[in-house]
């Protein structure tokens, strides 16, 4: 095993996070706040975009909460650190995009750490299932309230209360994955998207994001109501200098160069 469960890795303007953590990559409570930390580094470097988030090995991106600590004694309210279990399901002031790359199962709260990042690639043998119900828990980091806002609710009921198995395509087709890949492509995948991300001005990704966390379940009057009343990042995107260097560029014909501000 490595020294630290968690691996950083800075690749230009992306943080790379892998969890290494044999055999399944499964989370206890110093593993939870070693991925807070390594996604503080990603909010608080200016020079950061976009973060990367995958498993170590082919066979499990994450299995959620390490049993076995539980069995020791690790209490489910215990210290996780300050972005909740397993570092980002509750991070709210993260601020820039990451990514889950799903190299292999993700179960219980590996799945709701995939459903934690903004963007989520799976390798093509990936396998993720909500298995709490079926260990005396519930998905409670994420799961119960994201899995009904994007399926069906009968189907989000189904999936809560059997822990029934998806595989990455039927993931796909019911919208909690966002591409499917060979697994020898995944990262390269996540990358191009990445790079894609960074394409565009950091303020108006900052602001995107927190507008659809802000009016998240709104119906549009409100959310008007609520980014008219004020939003920090929202607010400063139409008058940034990134807004004019945005125009002058469209007009001129050349790629923008953004200064986040």
């Amino acid at each position: 095993m490595s020294e630290s469960p968690v691996r950083v890795e800075v690749d230009g303007q992306i943080l790379i996070v892998t969890l290494d953590r044999p055999k399944a990559n499964a989370v206890d409570a110093p593993t939870s706040r070693a991925i807070y930390e390594a996604f503080v580094q990603l909010r608080d470097d200016p020079d950061l975009r976009v973060g990367i988030l995958t498993g170590a090995g082919d066979r499990f991106f994450c299995a959620g909460w390490d049993l076995k600590a539980a069995a020791a004694g690790e209490a489910a309210d215990a210290d996780w650190g300050g972005g909740g279990f397993a570092g980002i399901t509750e991070f709210w002031d993260l601020g820039k995009p990451v990514i889950a790359a799903v190299n292999g199962m993700a179960f219980g709260g590996g799945f709701e750490l995939a459903l934690a990042a903004d963007i989520v690639i799976a390798a093509d043998h990936a396998v993720f299932a909500l298995t709490e119900a079926r260990l005396g828990l519930a998905a409670d980091a994420g799961g119960l309230f994201i899995v009904p806002a994007i399926v069906p609710k009968p189907i989000a009921v189904e999936l809560l209360i059997t822990g029934r198995r998806l595989s990455a395509d039927e993931a796909a087709r019911l919208g909690l994955v966002n591409h499917v890949v060979p697994a020898g492509e995944l990262m390269a995948k996540a990358r191009e998207i990445a790079l894609r991300i960074i394409e565009s001005a950091p303020l108006s990704v900052a602001a995107i994001l927190e507008v659809l966390e802000a009016t998240h379940g709104m119906n549009p009057q409100d959310g008007f109501a609520r980014i008219r009343a004020g939003l920090p990042h929202y607010s400063k995107v139409a008058s940034s200098e990134d807004a004019q260097e945005g125009a002058r560029a469209f007009v001129e014909g050349r790629p923008p160069v953004w200064q986040g501000r």
